[in-house]
C-alpha cells in the first residue's frame, strides 16, 4: 500500500507538471453561443429566451434543445457525402501548441494528405477544409485515427505506421480548429472545446460529419471493413461517431469517460475552461448544456449494430477522472457488449510517454488485429 500510494503520487504529480508545462492557455469569457446553433436541425422548434441575461431561462433552453438533439441525434449527426475529395502531396508540418518551442521539428517529410470541404460550415475557411493525412496499406482493413486535443499535425503519425505493418490503412484526421485548419491568430485548438457553450457543439457535430465522410471515402476506395482509434477528445468523437454509422465495427476508446461538462469541469487540463463558465454555470449545469455530446447519452444506439471495443484508461487519471472511466466501462460490461477493458497504471498525458506509449500501442494493436480478423 506504501509503495502503490508513492507511485500513484509520483505519477500526480508527473501529470501536474505536463500539463503545466503550456502557459499560453486563455481564460475565455463565458458565451451561451446562439449563432452557432442556427444550422441545427430541428432548431426552429425552439424560442430563444427575449432576454439572454435571464440565467434560468437560457439554461432551461438550452437544456431542452439539448434534450431534443439527443432524442434526435440520427438527424441532428445527418450530413451530406462531399464531392470534392482530393489527395494532396505536400510537406509534412507541425502546426505546434506549445508554448515553449517544439524540441523536434519534422524532417524533410512528404506525405498524402485527403481534403475536402466539410458538410458542417464554421465561419472560418481553414477550418472547412478537412484534413486527413493517408497511410495507405493493401487489404479491405482501415481506420480512422483521432488524436488527442490540441494534438499537433504529427501526433500519432507512429501509430498509423504500426498499424500499416499491420496491414491496416490508416487516415489520421485533424479534427475541427486542430493544426492546419486553426482559424488565423488562434495558437491551440481553442474554439474545439471553449467556454463558448454552442461552438463547442458545432465544432463536435462537425467532427463526427468529419469522420464518417472519411469513411465515405474509405468505402470508395474499396475498404470494406471499417474501424476507428480515438485518443481524449478523440475518443469522445469516435464513440459519438459509430453510435450513429454501422459501418464502424471496429472501436478504440483511449481515454473514455461518461460526459462532457464533467470532464470538463474536473479535468487538470481545462480549469482555464472551467474559469470561463463557472461564472454563470455550476457543474450539474455544463453538464446539462452538453448532454448531447456526450457518450453515456448514446449507449442504446450505439449497441444497435454489433460492434468490438477496446476501451483503455488511465488508473492515475487527472484530466478524465478515473471514476468516470469506470463508469464508462461499467456500462459496456452491463450491457453485455464486446468490450475489452484495459486499466494501464499511468494518468493521461503520461499515457503518451515511456513506458506507457508503448503498452497502450501494444493492447491496440493486439485488439485490432483479433478484431478485424472476422
Amino acid at each position: 500500500m506504501v509503495m502503490r500510494e508513492h507511485y500513484r503520487r509520483w505519477i500526480h504529480e508527473w501529470e501536474a507538471r505536463m500539463t503545466s508545462r503550456d502557459n499560453n492557455r486563455v481564460v475565455r469569457p463565458f458565451e451561451w453561443g446562439l449563432d452557432w446553433t442556427t444550422g441545427w436541425p430541428g432548431i426552429e422548434r425552439f424560442t430563444v429566451p427575449p432576454d439572454p441575461s435571464d440565467r434560468e431561462a437560457m439554461i432551461g433552453y438550452m437544456t431542452a434543445v439539448n434534450d431534443s438533439m439527443a432524442e434526435n441525434s440520427d438527424e441532428f449527426f445527418r450530413y451530406q457525402t462531399p464531392t470534392d475529395f482530393r489527395i494532396e502531396h505536400r510537406k509534412v508540418e507541425l502546426f505546434h501548441t506549445g508554448s515553449e518551442p517544439p524540441k523536434k521539428q519534422p524532417k524533410n517529410e512528404w506525405g498524402k494528405f485527403l481534403r475536402f470541404t466539410s458538410p458542417v460550415e464554421s465561419p472560418y475557411p481553414e477550418n472547412n477544409c478537412v484534413n486527413a493525412r493517408w497511410f495507405p496499406a493493401n487489404g479491405h482493413r482501415a481506420v480512422v485515427l483521432l488524436p488527442q486535443w490540441n494534438a499537433d499535425g504529427v501526433s500519432q503519425n507512429a501509430l498509423c505506421r504500426v498499424f500499416n505493418m499491420l496491414g491496416i490503412a490508416a487516415l489520421r484526421l485533424s479534427m475541427p480548429y486542430h493544426d492546419i485548419r486553426r482559424p488565423a491568430g488562434i495558437t491551440r485548438a481553442d474554439y474545439a472545446v471553449s467556454a463558448n457553450v454552442g461552438r463547442t457543439i458545432d465544432a463536435t457535430r462537425q467532427g463526427i460529419a468529419d469522420i464518417r465522410c472519411c469513411m465515405d471515402w474509405l468505402e470508395q476506395r474499396g475498404f470494406s471493413r471499417l474501424g476507428i482509434v480515438g485518443t481524449s477528445l478523440g475518443s469522445c468523437y469516435a464513440f459519438l461517431a459509430s453510435a450513429h454509422d454501422p459501418r464502424i465495427r471496429v472501436n478504440v476508446f483511449n481515454h473514455a469517460s461518461t460526459s462532457f461538462g464533467d470532464v470538463t469541469w474536473t479535468g487538470q487540463s481545462t480549469q482555464h475552461i472551467r474559469q470561463g463558465v463557472e461564472a454563470v454555470l455550476t457543474q450539474e449545469d455544463l453538464r446539462r448544456v452538453w448532454m448531447c455530446i456526450s457518450p453515456i447519452v448514446y449507449f442504446n444506439k450505439f449497441e444497435r449494430w454489433p460492434k468490438k471495443s477496446l476501451m483503455i484508461y488511465g488508473r492515475y487519471d487527472l484530466t478524465f477522472l478515473p471514476e468516470f472511466s469506470v463508469q464508462t466501462a461499467g456500462e459496456f460490461l452491463r450491457r453485455g457488449l464486446d468490450t475489452t477493458i484495459k486499466a494501464l497504471p499511468c494518468g493521461h498525458y503520461s499515457l503518451g510517454e515511456t513506458p506507457y506509449k508503448y503498452m497502450d500501442a501494444w493492447h491496440i494493436s493486439r485488439f485490432l488485429t483479433k478484431a478485424f480478423a472476422w
